[in-house]
Order: C-alpha cells, then structure tokens, then sequence
C-alpha cells in the first residue's frame, strides 16, 4: 500500500467548496474523479483542511493510499492531463504510511486579499472595501488577535470543534501592487475563523464597531452575535501548509 502526497492550488470560483459532496462540484470530488479514472480505483482524499464555497487555495495539500506501482512521474503528467482548468497539481511525492495531510500540518496561513479598485474581473479574486486602507493603522488592530486565545467567537455557529482555543503566530496587513493582504498564521483554524477575523477587525477599523471590539470577543469566547460579521469568500487564499519539513 503506498501513500501519496499532493500539493496543489485551485480557483474556488466554481466550487462549493473543498469537501465531497453528492450534487454539487468540489475540489475533493473532482480529484477523487479524476484519480478514479487515471487509478481505476476509488480512493478517499485527506484534506490539510477545508475551503468553503468560493475559497481559493494557493497551497492545498492531499494524500490517498493506493495499490497502484505507476510511477509519480506519469501519475502527475496523466493526472494533470485530466484535471479540470481551475485546479493546478504542483508536486507529488510518497510518504510514509503515517502521514496525514491533516493531522500531520504543524501550521497553516492564509491570505486574504482586500482593494479599493472596484474591477468586474477580480470580483471572484477580492474583497472591494469603501475606502483605502491604512496597514499601519489596520496592523494595530489586527495584533491584538496574536497568540493563544480561545476563539470560539470567530467561527460559525454550526463549528463541530470541540475545543476553540487556538494560536495565531502571525497576523499583519500589507501593501501588495494595488492590493492589501491580510497575512495570517496559526497553529489550525476554525470554521470561517479568517473571514470572521477580517469582517470583525474592518469593523473597528472603519469605526462601525467600537475600539475594543476584538477584545470583546475574545473576552466572550462563547458569545451570538446576529448577523455575525463575515468577509466574502472569494478574497481569501489557503497560502501555506506545513509539515516542519
């Protein structure tokens, strides 16, 4: 039995979202059909996490175990042949029987992308915001977030994690081209967590929720809010996957 490593990226324009589903097109579903046909066997992805519908993934990573002996070489060259436009497979590896894609990541990051040139062509890539954005000043808001906390306040309510304490190593906003990208690193993430973190500190940043919002929130680890604050999917990248390799 042999277990295979995938690192890819896709564009989550057109998916609803990264897990398997019976009606709707994934990410999961169309890897899982496309080794089906090159393998002639069914196999089950493990995923390093989940993407909701719209997200996109600059570094996805999977693993399956197959009893196929093709060799790697041919299996990216025919797999890629198969794969649909909007997923793009960058490397594949064998690794021992104990790795997982999931559990096996010792950290994660994402990026999320933010402008205030409104583009009919990047309105699947951004977020439009309404004014500019000030790093210096978005920064000062979005630190207070870093370290360990429990932030069962930035997730969403159907969250199955048990436990929301989580640790964010890194978080900061830069000035990419004619773009703002929110960096975020942590140890794992909860549901919608990032865009929940975007949502929240724009509010503070553009004066629609009071200075000491975040603290709140994280004071409050357990609190409803209606109508949560949520940023859109489609500015928000899966960007990092580590393995401590």
């Amino acid at each position: 039995m042999r277990n295979i490593k995938m690192t890819y990226e896709y564009d989550g324009t057109n998916f609803f979202g990264m897990q398997r589903q019976k009606k709707d097109r994934t990410v999961a579903g169309e890897m899982e059909r496309a080794i089906k046909i090159l393998l002639k066997e069914e196999v089950e992805l493990i995923n390093s996490g989940r993407t909701d519908r719209g997200v996109h993934a600059l570094c996805q990573v999977s693993n399956f175990f197959t009893n196929s002996k093709i060799p790697l070489s041919n299996f990216k060259h025919a797999l890629s042949n198969i794969l649909p436009e909007d997923i793009n497979l960058i490397n594949v590896e064998e690794v021992p029987e104990d790795f997982n894609s999931r559990f096996s990541a010792k950290w994660r990051s994402y990026i999320y992308k933010l402008s205030h040139n409104k583009n009919i062509f990047d309105r699947n890539k951004v977020m439009f915001t309404k004014d500019e954005i000030d790093c210096e000043k978005l920064n000062e808001i979005l630190k207070q977030l870093k370290g360990k906390h429990d932030f069962g306040s930035f997730r969403k309510a159907d969250c199955t994690a048990v436990n929301g304490e989580r640790e964010i190593y890194e978080i900061y906003s830069y000035e990419e081209k004619d773009e703002v990208h929110i960096y975020i690193k942590a140890n794992s993430f909860l549901k919608s967590m990032v865009r929940i973190i975007v949502a929240s500190s724009l509010a503070v940043y553009f004066n629609e929720k009071p200075k000491d919002y975040l603290i709140q929130k994280l004071n409050n680890p357990n609190i409803k809010e209606n109508g949560k604050l949520i940023a859109p999917p489609q500015g928000l990248y899966l960007y990092e996957v580590n393995y401590g390799d």
